[in-house]
Parts: structure tokens; C-alpha cells; sequence
């Protein structure tokens, strides 16, 4: 019952996507290129995901437990380290360069579009090498 759950939100989620035009990397390159071919629209659609997130979590977060659950995953840690910067510079030039981060691009690859086929195979090889490397320089931590 839980994969159905689970189906659903992702079926949710894509559907949202590709409404918004978040799964057009036309779409998310015109607004990051502000100097040129500049389409705000996309604003509106990440001010209403912080929106909704923004709520979304206080409502989520007062209840004991998760519907799905048995506990809620927050993170631990406020530390702000060299993953932290290198991380998320890493995943913005990929964003602006191929148009797509990882929700759009798994419903732009489900919709067959072509950009998808280059862009989520190294998608999966970059996460694949950042786990290699976050597992690496943990076991030679320290304890």
C-alpha cells in the first residue's frame, strides 16, 4: 500500500512539474538568463513552492508522526562545510547548463524528451560518484 501512496505523490509531483513548465529546460534557461531572453514566470511558480513549503512544513511538523512513517528525517546538523558550498555550486551550473534538475528531468525523461537521454544517465553517475566520495571521506574520519 505504501508504493501506491508513493506512486501517487510522485504522479502528483510530476503532474505539477510539467504544468509549471519546470520540465521545459527552454522554460528554466530563458529565466536564469536575465541579461537576454529573461521569462520571470518561473518566479511565480518557485515563490509558490516556497509558499507551500513554507506552510506545508509547519502543518506536517506539528503532528507526532508522519502518515507514512514512524518517525520524521530531519536533518542534524547546522554546520555549514565545504559539501554544503561545493554541493549545491555543483548542482546550480548543472541546472543552468543542461536546463534541468533531478525532479524535471526524471518527468522530461518520462515524456521522452530528447535532452533527458544525455542529461539523466550523468544525472545518475554524478549522484552515484558524490555517494562514492561522501562514503570515502567518512570512513577515513576520524572517530
Amino acid at each position: 500500500m505504501l508504493f501506491l501512496y508513493n506512486l501517487a505523490i510522485g504522479l502528483l509531483f510530476g503532474a505539477g512539474l510539467v504544468v509549471s513548465g519546470m520540465s521545459d529546460p527552454a522554460k528554466v534557461l530563458n529565466f536564469l538568463d536575465v541579461f537576454g531572453t529573461w521569462d520571470p514566470s518561473l518566479a511565480f511558480v518557485m515563490g509558490g513552492a516556497v509558499l507551500v513549503t513554507f506552510l506545508g512544513y509547519r502543518l506536517v511538523l506539528a503532528r507526532g508522526e508522519p502518515l507514512f512513517g514512524n518517525r520524521f528525517h530531519m536533518p542534524t546538523s547546522k554546520d555549514v562545510d565545504a559539501r554544503i558550498l561545493v554541493g549545491p555550486a555543483i548542482f546550480g551550473i548543472g541546472w543552468g547548463l543542461g536546463g534541468f534538475c533531478p525532479g524535471p528531468a526524471l518527468t522530461a525523461f518520462g515524456l521522452g524528451a530528447t535532452g533527458t537521454l544525455a542529461f539523466v544517465p550523468a544525472m545518475i553517475l554524478g549522484m552515484w560518484t558524490a555517494r562514492l566520495i561522501s562514503e570515502s571521506s567518512a570512513q577515513s574520519r576520524p572517530t
